[in-house]
C-alpha cells in the first residue's frame, strides 16, 4: 500500500525571506530555523527537531518554527504515538490561527496524509479539500486527493462484500443446525415407531409359544383340568355303586376302570 510522505519543501524554500519579513524575530530565531532546514534535509530530523525547537524558545508564536517542528516529528521513523499526536495538534492549530495561508495550506495537507496513512480516507479527503480551497494549484494535494477518493470506494465495497459474506455465513449456518435439528427429530422419531412395532409383536410371542407346545406333543393347563375332573368324576361314581350294592347285600360288580387317556 502505498503511504503518503510529509514533506516542507514548499516552507523551506519560503523560510528565510518569511524569517527576514517578520520585524519581532531575532538572530538566533532564525540561525535556528536555517539550521534545522539543512538538517531535515540531510534528512536527519532528529536533530532538525532540536533546532526548531530552540527557534520555538526565542519566538513560540513562529509559524514556520511550527510546521516545520511537527514535519520533522512526522518524519522520524521511530516517531510515536506521543510525537504524532504533538505533531497533529500543532497542525491543527496552524490551520486554525496561522496568518499566512502557505502555512494553512501545508497544515490541511500534512493532516491529510496523516488521515491516508491511518486509512481514514474519508477525513482525508476532507482535509485535501481544505488545502485545495487555501491554493487550488496545488497538485500533490489533487493527486493524493484522487487516490484517497478510490481507496475510499474501494474500503466500502469490501465493507459491503465482508457484510455481505458475514449474513450468508449466518445463514448457511441457520440452515445446518435446522437440518440437524430435523435429522434429531427424525431419528427420534424412528426410535419410537422401533420401540411401538416391538411392544404389539411381543403380545403375540405367547400365544404362539403355546401353540409350539401343542404341536410338540405338550398338554395345555386347561385340557389337564379337564382329564383330572373326569377321574375323579367317576371315581365318585364308583365310589357309590359300591355302596349301593352292599346295602343290598350282594357283592358288588366291579366295573373295569376306563383309561381316560
Amino acid at each position: 500500500m502505498k503511504k503518503i510522505l510529509f514533506s516542507i519543501v514548499a516552507l523551506l524554500s519560503l523560510t528565510p525571506v518569511m524569517a527576514e519579513s517578520k520585524g519581532t524575530s531575532t538572530r538566533h530565531e532564525r540561525n535556528y530555523i536555517v539550521e534545522g532546514n539543512k538538517l531535515y534535509k540531510a534528512e536527519r530530523y532528529a536533530e532538525a527537531e532540536v533546532a526548531y525547537r530552540k527557534a520555538l524558545q526565542e519566538n513560540a508564536m513562529n509559524e514556520i518554527a511550527q510546521f516545520n517542528l511537527a514535519a520533522s516529528l512526522l518524519r522520524q521513523g521511530s516517531a510515536t504515538e506521543d510525537t504524532q499526536k504533538e505533531a497533529t495538534a500543532i497542525l491543527q492549530n496552524l490551520t486554525r490561527d496561522a496568518e499566512n495561508i502557505s502555512i494553512a495550506e501545508n497544515a490541511f495537507y500534512n493532516l491529510g496524509n496523516i488521515a491516508f496513512n491511518g486509512q481514514d480516507y474519508a477525513r482525508s479527503i476532507e482535509l485535501y479539500k481544505n488545502a485545495l480551497r487555501k491554493n487550488p494549484d496545488n497538485d500533490k494535494a489533487r493527486e493524493n486527493l484522487r487516490l484517497a477518493q478510490k481507496r475510499l470506494k474501494e474500503q466500502q465495497n469490501q465493507d459491503q462484500n465482508q457484510d455481505q459474506n458475514q449474513d450468508q455465513d449466518k445463514k448457511d449456518q441457520d440452515k445446518q443446525n435446522q437440518n440437524q435439528n430435523q435429522d434429531q427429530n427424525q431419528d427420534q422419531n424412528n426410535n419410537d415407531d422401533k420401540q411401538d412395532q416391538q411392544q404389539q409383536q411381543q403380545p403375540d410371542q405367547k400365544p404362539q409359544n403355546q401353540q409350539q407346545q401343542q404341536q410338540q406333543g405338550g398338554i395345555s393347563q386347561q385340557n389337564a383340568e379337564k382329564i383330572l375332573k373326569a377321574m375323579e368324576n367317576e371315581e365318585n361314581a364308583t365310589r357309590a355303586r359300591i355302596n349301593a350294592e352292599k346295602k343290598k347285600g350282594g357283592a358288588p360288580n366291579r366295573r373295569p376302570v376306563i383309561n381316560p387317556w
